[in-house]
């Protein structure tokens, strides 16, 4: 069974997420790391005010204005943590990885011919 604590992290996390890129315009490809941050910062949030025992508004046993504070320290980690790695640069090839595997030639004196140069006589 799902714990009602769960869900309602999961609803507050999105909010938050949600008036974090309304309110910046775009999240571009941190989009799941926010998702995720905002939503276990909620979930830990919760758990905090439910230790202190200081939270003034609660929905049922949910701890909403300390799930609320963490979802958005969480936010805010995962903002500082995006602006500390550098980008690449626009023209900048990734790397691409591959599992094709490729021959090398034989090395010389295995008892194939070696190979001569062109113009060359044996």
């Amino acid at each position: 069974m799902i714990s009602p604590a769960l869900v309602l992290s999961v609803i507050v996390g999105l909010f938050h997420v949600s008036a974090y890129v309304f309110i910046r315009g775009r999240a571009g490809a941190r989009l799941p790391l926010l998702i995720a941050a905002a939503i276990l910062g909620a979930w830990a949030g919760d758990t905090v005010g439910a230790r202190l025992a200081i939270d003034p508004l609660r929905v049922g046993e949910f701890n909403l204005v300390s799930a609320s504070i963490v979802a958005w320290l969480a936010i805010g980690l995962v903002a500082i943590v995006a602006v500390l790695v550098p980008e690449r640069a626009p023209g900048e090839r990734r790397e691409v990885v591959s599992t094709i595997v490729r021959r090398s030639a034989p090395p010389p004196g295995d008892g194939a011919a070696p190979e001569q140069e062109p113009g060359t006589s044996p």
